[in-house]
């Protein structure tokens, strides 16, 4: 019996969750009491987030303005924007660098601030997602993603991880770094996953499309591998499509041609594989399924705006280049 490829068996949208890789930059147990306030730095590229384990909070983040956390609600921060986390609206917030913090670990700390009033315990992280379909999907999220405790059952199933990070966190058992970071890897794609489920923002365009059962999967396939000599009949055959209702239903949803949103993906590939790997430019040319060098080079700088080379020199510069379609 033949066994079916999980990409055609599951869903595409589970399938690009199922790509992000992410890689953990810092996490940390914060104990506060009222008053207290701290400014968060930009962290570019990184999903933050905040679980209120215990009291409550303010958030406020530009240029989504202020709102108040409660204990068990989690709040993401997907573009990596400075923040402030206070005790209440118009409290002071010192610089994160400032204030003194205990380190448990190379990545897990333990920040311990405020006037002696009321406490309030926060479990804050921040990673960072190295799959290019991840690092595009993160584009199209809020500027704060806000899950509350709800009856539902993923709401249910968010609500026991924070709870067990919470528990984590406050007993600092042997091990417990380590559980905590599994955990929070896991909250935040939860997290994601809600809001997808939530926000009807997030069944239009390029997130839209990867729902829909024909041209999901094709761009799926793309993503999995580009390094294919696609074609549009060939695209069009694996989504069981007639050549030109497939053209024409995925411009219609992705919001550009298949061939053009293939190019253009391959470059987002490649940029990211410029900025976080010593790749050499023949080599990642073939794994983007160009046959030179010098195609590539060509290809690269049509779409992003400047030479492969550029992007090496100054990677934070040339991230908004090539936007894929939204």
């Amino acid at each position: 019996m033949q066994v079916e490829p999980v990409w055609r068996s599951a869903d595409s949208l589970g399938q690009a969750l199922h790509l992000l890789r992410m890689s953990g930059v810092f996490y940390g147990r914060s104990d506060f009491t009222e008053p207290w306030g701290v400014a968060l730095p930009v962290w570019p590229e990184c999903v933050m987030f905040h679980f209120v384990a215990e009291g409550t909070c303010w958030l406020e983040v530009e240029p989504a303005g202020g709102q108040w956390l409660s204990a068990g609600d989690l709040a993401l921060v997907p573009h990596g924007a400075g923040h402030l986390l206070a005790s209440a609206p118009g409290v002071h917030g010192t610089a994160l660098d400032a204030l003194p913090r205990e380190l448990v670990s190379e990545r897990y700390e333990i920040l311990r601030h405020g006037g002696g009033g009321t406490p309030a315990t926060v479990i804050c992280g921040a990673v960072r997602f190295d799959d290019p379909a991840a690092r595009h999907l993160l584009e199209l999220l809020p500027e704060v993603i806000r899950v509350r405790r709800t009856d539902s059952p993923q709401g249910a199933w968010i609500d026991a991880t924070l709870r067990f990070i919470a528990a984590e966190a406050k007993q600092l058992r042997p091990g417990g770094e380590t559980v905590i970071t599994r955990l929070a890897d896991i909250l935040v794609i939860q997290a994601i996953r809600s809001w997808i489920e939530e926000d009807p923002a997030a069944r239009t365009g390029w997130l839209g499309a990867l729902q829909d059962p024909r041209i999901g999967p094709a761009i799926a396939m793309i993503h999995r591998d580009p390094a294919r000599a696609w074609t549009l009949s060939a695209l069009a055959s694996e989504a069981a499509m007639s050549r030109s209702a497939f053209a024409a239903r995925f411009t219609e949803l992705v919001g550009e041609p298949a061939m053009q949103y293939l190019t253009r993906w391959r470059m987002h590939v490649a940029q990211t594989s410029l900025e976080r790997e010593d790749i050499g430019l023949g080599e990642l040319a073939h794994r983007l399924g160009y046959q030179s060098e010098a195609a590539f080079s060509r290809a690269f700088k049509r779409v992003v705006g400047c030479s492969p080379g550029a992007v090496r020199r100054n990677p934070i510069g040339s991230r908004a280049a090539a936007p894929i379609a939204r």
